[in-house]
């Protein structure tokens, strides 16, 4: 559909009323009913802001998508696995939460039928006695309804993506990321005073790429210097190539001439559903390029928006990223405002943030190691201390890696400047 905001009108959007009264956001007060007036451009944002969405008070794709599955509720339709057309809504995301209360593993609760929701739903159908066809009927409904969980709080999610991570191994060497320099070929992004966004962009990843490589890491980029993939294009290429890691890079602006700062996005909803993984790198190199650039700390929030909608945060997620492939790949976004700081060139600054960001990399994939280390020191302590003798590390406390609370903010992020 195409994007909808105050002063249009027609058929769309008398669609995007009917469904924002179906929420409660929006009064039937006899006004026509096919005209985006003050009154829906603010019900529109109460919705945005409900759902974690960009508050613009602008229906697009991503806010019409996330209106339309609000309007279902888990057995007000059959739900089923559909490749071309992924279906997607909140009876999806309940169907999520609900396998996931029950012990199976339905993936990350994002309300996006993928395969894994698919594979947890049959696995459940088996054990109740159920045809295992992977379809979410009338049938299944009730049967989910009549179980109690063996278990509600916490973050089971959290655990099992933990834990891939371990297995995957402490060391870089192998790992494939890829680097998706934003913009590109027609499409140059923020432009000031003949500095395009898009070469901004390609500059870092080419030196992304090479440091990444160094240490090991297989580093692609999405794009040519001269190119401009579609988001979905992107997405393709990063699932096609099995991505562990997905940083995507850009520089945005403000109409604030005082504007400034760096920030880290990593996926996330407004119904707390986040990228594990993503969430813990996004905090990493938002510490690194803090500390190497001076730039104002602007956290590392979610981010739901539309870019990078299908490998990154929100949107139609098209892709398998990082929702439906084995492995779970984390999806990363710094995104630096347009403000150069005097005296700084574009090429050191460029090189200082390659530098920020491999450390970031670092430190996700060599905290097994860590951990382990430390789980052997403290072992070897207790064997050799004295039955009597409160334990003690020879050599004093193990160094340990930073924890979660080191970790990102998920709040909403200040207003730099």
């Amino acid at each position: 559909m195409r994007v909808l905001r105050r002063g249009d009108r027609g058929p769309d959007v008398a669609e995007v009323r009917s469904l924002l009264s179906m929420q409660g956001l929006l009064a039937d007060d006899g006004a026509a009913n096919d005209v985006f007036d003050h009154a829906v451009e603010h019900a529109v944002r109460t919705f945005q802001q409900q759902r974690g969405l960009i508050t613009d008070g602008v229906v697009g794709p991503a806010t019409y998508r996330t209106l339309r599955g609000a309007s279902y509720h888990l057995g007000s339709r059959p739900l089923a696995y559909l490749m071309s057309a992924p279906v997607h809504g909140d009876d999806v995301f309940t169907l999520q939460e609900r396998l996931t209360e029950l012990g199976y593993d339905a993936g990350r609760p994002d309300g996006i039928f993928g395969q894994v929701t698919e594979r947890a739903l049959r696995n459940f159908q088996r054990d109740y006695g159920l045809v295992p066809d992977g379809i979410c009927g009338a049938a299944t409904v009730r049967a989910l309804s009549q179980l109690s969980p063996r278990a509600r709080g916490g973050r089971p999610v959290l655990l099992r993506e933990q834990e891939k991570v371990r297995q995957s191994g402490p060391r870089l060497r192998g790992k494939r990321i890829v680097i998706d320099p934003g913009h590109g070929g027609d499409d140059p992004g923020v432009e000031v005073a003949g500095v395009r966004e898009a070469d901004i962009a390609w500059d870092l990843a080419r030196r992304l790429e090479g440091r990444m490589k160094a240490t090991g890491m297989e580093a692609l980029i999405s794009r040519g210097p001269h190119h401009s993939p579609t988001e979905a294009e992107r997405a393709r290429f990063a699932n096609d190539a099995g991505a562990d890691l997905f940083l995507s890079l850009h520089s945005d602006k403000n109409s604030s001439p005082e504007a400034q700062g760096v920030a880290t996005f990593h996926f996330g909803t407004g119904n707390g559903t986040t990228s594990t993984v993503g969430e813990l790198l996004a905090g990493y190199i938002q510490r690194e390029l803090v500390a190497r650039t001076g730039f104002k700390d602007c956290r590392a929030p979610e981010d739901v928006g539309d870019s990078a909608a299908d490998a990154l945060p929100g949107g139609a997620r098209r892709n398998r990223l990082p929702d439906e492939r084995e492995g779970s790949a984390a999806p990363v976004r710094p995104c630096v405002p347009g403000h150069r700081r005097r005296g700084h060139s574009r090429g050191r600054e460029a090189a200082v943030l390659a530098r920020g960001e491999r450390p970031a990399h670092r430190h996700v994939h060599l905290r097994g190691r860590t951990r382990a280390r430390a789980h052997q020191a403290v072992t070897h302590a207790l064997q050799r201390a004295s039955p009597n003798a409160a334990p003690t590390l020879p050599g004093g406390r193990p160094r340990l890696e930073p924890n979660a609370e080191n970790g990102p903010q998920t709040a909403s992020p200040p207003i730099c400047g």
